[in-house]
């Protein structure tokens, strides 16, 4: 099939949820979304919410912070666990990730003063119920690096109590069980999943299989994707260029991805087949919304195919020196009709009630019609709200 340029990016926008009228309303519709876009990734710095609670916000009409953390840690019905960096999924998805708790107990065996600790937290958890790093009575420090979270210098030592929690997280018998802050507190995993999902075998016993599993996700979380090297395809265990392209290939082959050409770019993109149906609609005029997006928001993951059909190039500088930014610290795409219309950066004073708005950067070629102000000073209001600010405060001029 031929598409416009166009009609991909309305194609890609209505998949989100960004597009026209909201798909997704309130926690049911933050649970929905999440189902479809297979997780969200979670970082810990908030300056106007945090990443996966502003990807909630600007697709979910009506949703609350609080609605994503009873989702989490009272419904149960997502969990913490690697997937697309450090994420939030749908716990049903648990069994799939078999190959990443297998490895994480088989790292376990390099170090062996985590041994002899594993048995004692375990029974201490069992007795005591949920606890943070700094309340677990383990002293001291171990040599140990989490296989499935980073690497580094495994000659490192790092705090005895924090290691051992983390590798039973990362091997499965601990769940993070709820956070205050940044600060995690863990417990058994079998509290709070279900055996039929505790246990589950691997769906994907093959690795192919696999592969084309985390392809067929990670599509289904942007909408449309490229059959090249791609930062939405990180995480996927066992990828690498030939896997990728076997996988695109099968899928294709299989019909559960159509691929879509587009002349005026010349790529080939790819979506799911089940969502051909909304070719059609993106092809008939929709109602603009003004949304900001989560600067690790699944629409962003890919940079350069964000760029190619968008015509948008977004870096995200909050690690950048202050003197080497082009824009702002945490600044938030803004997207705008069919495209984007540029950045703002907002900050949230919680305590004094206010939403700061530092600055708005408009993209070239953009006009800045009263309408489209009027757009971004109503979607700065529900931001505002969102983090529970009375008032915003915009720069003078």
């Amino acid at each position: 099939m031929e598409i416009t340029l166009e009609n991909l990016r309305r194609f890609m926008l209505l998949k989100q949820g960004l597009l026209g009228g909201y798909r997704f309303e309130g926690k049911a519709g933050a649970l929905e979304y999440i189902r479809q876009a297979g997780c969200i990734q979670f970082d810990p710095i908030d300056v106007c919410g945090r990443n996966a609670e502003l990807t909630l916000q600007s697709r979910v009409k009506g949703v609350t912070k609080k609605d994503l953390y009873d989702l989490l840690y009272t419904d149960r019905a997502l969990v913490d666990y690697p997937d697309k960096e450090m994420s939030v999924l749908p716990v049903e998805d648990w069994p799939f990730f078999a190959r990443w708790r297998d490895t994480a107990l088989r790292n376990a065996d390099r170090f062996e003063e985590l041994g002899p600790l594993i048995d004692k937290v375990m029974a201490y958890i069992a007795g005591n119920g949920p606890v943070s790093s700094d309340a677990l009575p383990v002293q001291g420090q171990i040599r140990w690096n989490s296989a499935i979270h980073w690497s580094g210098d495994w000659h490192n030592k790092t705090g005895a109590a924090r290691a051992v929690l983390e590798q039973l997280y990362s091997d499965g018998r601990l769940i993070i069980h709820h956070k205050e802050g940044t600060r995690k507190f863990y417990d058994l995993a079998s509290r709070h999943i279900p055996e039929e999902i505790l246990s589950a075998p691997d769906p994907n016993a093959e690795l192919p299989d696999h592969v084309k599993w985390g392809v067929i996700r990670r599509i289904g979380a942007v909408g449309a994707l490229w059959d090249k090297r791609s930062d939405s395809l990180m995480g996927i265990w066992g990828m690498d260029t030939d896997r990728r392209r076997r996988a695109f290939r099968e899928l294709t082959e299989s019909g559960g991805i159509t691929p879509l050409f587009v002349p005026e770019t010349a790529d080939t993109f790819y979506i799911l087949t089940e969502d051909l149906p909304l070719i059609d609609k993106a092809a008939a005029p929709q109602r603009p919304r003004c949304e900001f997006l989560a600067p690790l928001d699944p629409l962003m993951w890919d940079r350069k195919l964000i760029e190619t059909v968008f015509g948008f190039r977004y870096r995200w500088e909050v690690y950048t020196p202050a003197s080497k930014r082009q824009f702002g610290y945490y600044t938030l795409p803004i997207v705008y009709g069919d495209g984007f219309a540029g950045r703002i950066e907002a900050a949230a004073d919680v305590k004094g009630g206010i939403m700061h708005v530092k600055n708005v950067w408009f993209e070239d070629g953009v006009r800045r019609t009263k309408k489209l102000e009027a757009a971004i000073r109503s979607a700065a209001g529900r931001l505002a709200k969102f983090n529970g600010c009375r008032e915003i405060k915009y720069p003078e001029g």
